[in-house]
């Protein structure tokens, strides 16, 4: 029986990494992306592109629309990230109504594993000292911020749905780094801001940071071995921005970043969020983000490496290969080597 995975959000960070792997497993696959998006890459790794839009669910069935006796693997990427409000009618709609309308398509159409991809933000906070591991209600009372809420409230819906019959798996990877097509990560944007000179500071504090390859492979582990119902968490491990920032330095050869007291951060950060939102940017620093760096960012991988083989590797290595990509696709400029002034001499 032929297998074929189908992709939601097939153009964005983590859906590139999927198709990469993919690619490089021989693996068909069907790419959902939205008009607009740039699908280069996904074209060149050998995905076969649908337009389509999750928030319509009729866009949708020519993507899962297929041929008798083919077995489907549905992987749903597709999602808003939004760290700069607290209510996010976008995120509402994306994240909850569009995950509703994917897995009602996804049972009509018979898929044979769905793996949901949700967040750890989808958790509630725990105090410094506890690890963070898989819960069984994801409760959006519970969590802080419109994009937590409503992964929180995809999550549930994704697992009732399961108690039900569906074949589905949620993964939650922590905060995604790494290259490929990253244009819309908060992080990525962070490396290539400060590889550019354009981080003037920066703030106390941290989270869990995974490699978006690691994340990919964790999703293709859960479709293939994950257990129905169950949720698994994909972590790398808890660094602080000032660590981050030390191995960037090294790696970029850049400058020393000062690091602000975290008052003075929250009182700049409207400041900060207007000018992002001038630029067209999404800002680094929102109200939202500087609490979650003070939050407990120690997620424990242990069930997704015990039932799934999920390995992360080196924050160093993702790091250094997140600045390779970005450099490959002129997103940081090379940097010019200085050219001494020869001095001349004046002759009396």
């Amino acid at each position: 029986m032929k297998k074929v995975y189908l992709i939601t959000g097939a153009a964005g960070h983590v859906g590139s990494a999927l198709c990469m792997r993919l690619r490089e497993r021989g693996e068909a696959m069907r790419a959902l992306c939205m008009r607009g998006e740039d699908t280069t890459l996904v074209r060149q790794l050998g995905a076969e592109v649908f337009f389509g839009d999750v928030t319509q669910p009729e866009t949708m069935r020519p993507f899962f629309t297929l041929p008798e006796g083919t077995q489907a693997v549905l992987l749903h990427c597709a999602g808003v990230v939004e760290i700069a409000d607290k209510h996010s009618p976008l995120a509402e709609k994306v994240n909850v109504d569009g995950t509703r309308n994917v897995m009602a398509l996804a049972k009509e159409y018979g898929m044979s594993r769905i793996v949901y991809v949700c967040s750890v933000h989808s958790m509630p906070d725990l105090p410094q000292n506890m690890i963070k591991t898989e819960i069984d209600d994801y409760d959006p009372g519970r969590v802080e911020g419109g994009y937590a809420k409503s992964k929180a409230q995809a999550a549930r819906e994704v697992l009732a749905l399961a108690k039900e019959g569906l074949p589905a798996v949620v993964v939650l990877p922590s905060g995604i780094i790494g290259p490929y097509s990253g244009k819309g990560n908060h992080l990525v944007q962070f490396v290539k801001n400060y590889a550019n000179g354009k981080l003037p500071a920066c703030v106390k504090g941290g989270y869990d940071f995974v490699d978006v390859r690691d994340v990919a492979d964790g999703i293709l582990a859960a479709a293939e071995h994950g257990r129905v119902g169950e949720s698994y968490i994909l972590s790398g491990g808890y660094h602080s921005l000032k660590e981050m920032l030390d191995a960037l330095r090294t790696i970029t050869h850049g400058k020393k970043v000062v690091t602000v007291p975290h008052f003075l951060a929250v009182m700049a950060s409207p400041f900060a969020v207007a000018h992002a939102r001038r630029k067209g940017q999404k800002p680094l620093f929102s109200p939202y983000a500087l609490g979650v760096i003070l939050e407990n960012g120690n997620y424990s991988h242990e069930k997704a490496t015990r039932e799934l083989g999920y390995a992360p590797r080196d924050f160093r290595k993702t790091l250094s290969d997140t600045v390779d990509w970005l450099k490959e696709t002129g997103e940081i400029r090379e940097k010019q080597p200085r050219m001494r002034r020869s001095r001349k001499k004046v002759r009396a």
